[in-house]
């Protein structure tokens, strides 16, 4: 037959065991919390529609906070942010236009700089085709023109919506 334990060795090792279990449950969360994780929505790869559903008229993807459209042939998305103070910018319809509600900037259907005070064009996201839907790519954010870049010349199809 073994000894007993004295009191107080047991006290020490129960103590002992006690402070393990907590340093292994504070590492444990530690790592969950800092491990990185992929970025999904705003800020990483957001999947939006069928590439064949996208046309010259802007479809708004409310995940990437984005407008997608064709432009020469090509998928350009636009980041919905105004480079002036951060609004968000609506597609209207009636001019043909983004119109900044805030402080009444224009951009024109590829987002660049018409009227206003913003400094550039609306920002732009990278646009990867190829699969079943188009992605955008929010965490690449594409500066937007210069004032004075006109890639397509449309001008207002009619009154303006702000």
């Amino acid at each position: 037959m073994s000894e007993p334990i004295e009191r107080r060795t047991f006290l020490k090792r129960a103590w002992q065991a006690g402070v393990a279990l907590i340093a292994a449950a504070g590492a444990w969360t530690s790592w969950d919390i800092l491990r990185s994780v992929p970025a999904s929505g705003l800020g990483g790869v957001v999947k939006t529609v069928p590439e064949q559903e996208i046309t010259e008229v802007p479809v708004y993807v409310r995940s990437a906070q984005a407008y997608l459209t064709r432009i020469n042939g090509d998928i350009v998305g636009i980041w919905q942010k105004c480079p002036h103070l951060g609004c968000r910018v609506a597609w209207c319809e009636s001019s043909r236009e983004f119109e900044c509600p805030c402080h009444g900037s224009t951009f024109n259907r590829a987002g660049e700089y018409r009227t206003g005070p913003a400094p550039r064009g609306m920002d732009r996201f990278t646009v990867v085709t190829g699969g079943e839907v188009v992605e955008l790519d929010t965490g690449d954010v594409i500066e937007g023109a210069p004032r004075g870049t006109q890639t397509i010349d449309e001008p207002p199809a009619g009154p303006r919506c702000t």
